[in-house]
């Protein structure tokens, strides 16, 4: 008699999905949380951008029936660069840029080693010194376009009144206005290239400057062959932050003469925007926009050319 025997099935082994590993989690999950960021400086950054560099190559006026545009290619480059308004504008830039952020950097340092010693007086007055970065520039040029008025100004009248100034005022002339609002400016953000300053000057290393000390070296040879070197990172990354934002000056000169008189301090923002906003050249504002952003991005190829260079030539030494 022979007993059948039945099979039992085996119970089914649960299926193992194939896991990611921490690295690849990890990146998705940095990926996940930049995306937003991404998103939002591709749309409000680089597609305007892009879309301002394509626009600057047609002739596109919003007030031109059906909005037609036309394609010039480089004209609109060209007409900023010979127009009479257009050269006065890239001329007032650059004196503009280069004595604000001179004078900037001259008193900034100036100060910063002033303040280098850690003291109750000290942290007082950088507390009183940071007062003028807190004040937005279309605030600043306000305050100061009632004071150099020359009818109810408290500077303006009595530097009329003695005969200092013309009886139209320091922001009325036409060789005055530049250097009155580059003067506002230094007033406004010296503080801010002193405070970076002295920022790098409590991060040198404290043993190279006693050395320098114990070896004999003067104050002026421990700044030259010491100080300044080291300082060079610092000094660079003030410059270029102050001359990007110089170059784009607007709200200042906005509101105190406008561009005036003449085109005496017509910069390069102002005139784009009068040009975008007021006469609705698309793509003649676009040109100078563009051009603006090139300028920059070649005065900050050449502060980081120089600075190179004075690192390798100071670690040579």
């Amino acid at each position: 008699m022979s007993i059948a025997t039945t099979a039992i099935p085996s119970p089914r082994q649960p299926s193992r999905r194939k896991s990611l590993r921490f690295d690849d989690r990890r990146q998705l999950f940095l990926l996940a949380l930049a995306l937003p960021a991404v998103v939002y400086i591709a749309a409000v950054a680089i597609w305007p951008l892009v879309q301002g560099i394509g626009y600057s190559f047609f002739d596109y006026n919003l007030l031109r029936r059906g909005g037609a545009k036309t394609f010039v290619g480089l004209d609109n480059y060209v007409q900023v660069l010979t127009d009479g308004t257009g050269q006065r504008a890239l001329i007032n830039t650059f004196v503009f840029t280069i004595g604000a952020v001179f004078f900037e950097f001259i008193l900034g340092l100036g100060l910063a080693m002033l303040l280098w010693r850690d003291g109750r007086f000290n942290r007082i007055c950088l507390a009183f010194l940071l007062i003028p970065v807190t004040i937005t520039p279309l605030v600043v040029g306000l305050i100061f376009r009632a004071l150099l008025a020359v009818d109810y100004g408290y500077i303006g009248y009595y530097l009329a009144e003695w005969g200092i100034t013309s009886p139209r005022g320091l922001l009325a002339g036409t060789t005055t206005a530049l250097p009155t609002l580059i003067f506002i400016d230094i007033w406004e953000w010296t503080p801010l290239v002193a405070l970076i300053l002295l920022a790098g000057l409590k991060a040198l290393p404290g043993d190279i400057l006693e050395a320098a000390f114990a070896d004999g070296a003067t104050s002026w040879q421990r700044f030259r062959l010491v100080i300044l070197p080291l300082l060079l990172p610092t000094v660079f990354l003030a410059l270029v932050l102050r001359m990007m934002d110089a170059f784009r000056v607007f709200d200042s000169i906005f509101v105190t003469t406008g561009g005036g008189p003449g085109d005496a301090t017509t910069s390069l923002m102002v005139y784009g925007v009068k040009q975008g906003l007021q006469f609705f050249n698309i793509g003649y504002a676009s040109a100078i926009a563009n051009i603006s952003i090139l300028c920059i991005a070649l005065m900050a190829a050449a502060f980081t050319l120089l600075i190179r260079r004075a690192d390798v030539k100071a670690n040579e030494q």
